[in-house]
């Protein structure tokens, strides 16, 4: 009989994903098995259960997802995982807490794409803000962002010292360069918003984040992508189907356009399905996380 393939889906969380769920049965895998409030200290010996109870045959068809809420800990239990692989007992990982790994992925990928095609302009040099910069799907953006070039500032409605604190710990943590800010109302962000180059909004669905009346005072705005999908989008001009249409609440913006959230969302399915796709497909196990899901979006898009 034909070995089965099964997806162990590790969340630190008290539930899995039911998105994660799905995704996982529309790429192929016949069998889901959902842990929920899984421990760091659990994943070496979890793995190899999953490993020595199959035969070579079987260890090909089968992976571990790890969820959650939180960067740092996916990783975390991402690299705790390959120690626990005894070869020829090895199979893939593949990190995506509240799916911010893809999410994050698909946006910076498709403003990327927005800022070269409609402004010969590259994510290196250009200085870029996250609002709702210390969520997780904000914070992967962030990392994501400045990695590949960009000046990049992680904005909290709420606590500089919040987002000061994440942007020491995950640029320590990835070797990005973050900064911190916040911005309480109108006039504190048009006061940041006056020289970017980018926005990325990935604040709680249904918040209007910036209006008409912040962006027009953008003086040097080029692209700007929202993956608020539930109305009122995050940045107000943005439909939530544009890819690098006319930003027009951007005035004082020349070519300012506008990423929103189904176009984000569209490349981040395709990204997502093709990850898990790719750890039933590789002769060799394969580690993904947010760096992985960058390279394969920038090529999707």
């Amino acid at each position: 009989m034909p070995k089965r393939s099964i997806l162990h889906m590790f969340d630190p969380m008290p539930n899995n994903s039911p998105f994660d769920i799905n995704m996982a049965l529309d790429a192929g895998f016949d069998v889901l098995v959902p842990y929920s409030n899984v421990k760091l200290e659990s994943i070496h010996h979890l793995t190899q259960d999953a490993i020595f109870s199959r035969s070579p045959s079987g260890i090909k068809k089968t992976a571990i997802f790890i969820g959650g809420r939180d960067m740092g800990l996916a990783v975390d239990m991402l690299q705790a995982a390959k120690p626990a692989m005894v070869p020829p007992f090895e199979i893939s990982v593949f990190a995506d807490p509240s799916g911010a790994f893809t999410t994050a992925a698909a946006l910076v990928a498709c403003v990327e794409k927005a800022l070269k095609d409609q402004h010969g302009g590259a994510l290196a040099g250009s200085k870029a803000l996250v609002f709702g910069g210390t969520g997780p799907v904000g914070i992967a953006t962030g990392v994501i962002a400045s990695l590949a070039g960009a000046d990049t500032v992680l904005v909290d409605h709420l606590s500089v010292d919040s987002a000061n604190d994440a942007a020491k710990q995950y640029s320590r943590r990835f070797g990005a360069k973050l900064s911190g800010a916040v911005a309480h109302n109108d006039s504190e962000k048009i006061a940041l918003i006056a020289d970017a180059d980018i926005v990325f909004c990935t604040a709680k669905a249904g918040i209007r984040v910036l209006n008409a009346a912040v962006l027009a005072q953008a003086r040097r705005l080029k692209v700007a992508g929202d993956v608020n999908a539930v109305p009122p989008s995050g940045i107000e001009g943005i439909d939530v189907n544009a890819m690098a249409e006319p930003l027009t609440t951007a005035t004082e913006s020349a070519g300012a356009v506008g990423v929103g959230a189904l176009a984000v969302g569209n490349v981040k399915y395709k990204l997502q399905h093709e990850l898990l796709k790719s750890l039933l497909e590789t002769d060799e196990p394969v580690y993904i996380d947010f760096r992985d899901a960058f390279s394969k979006a920038r090529t999707l898009v």
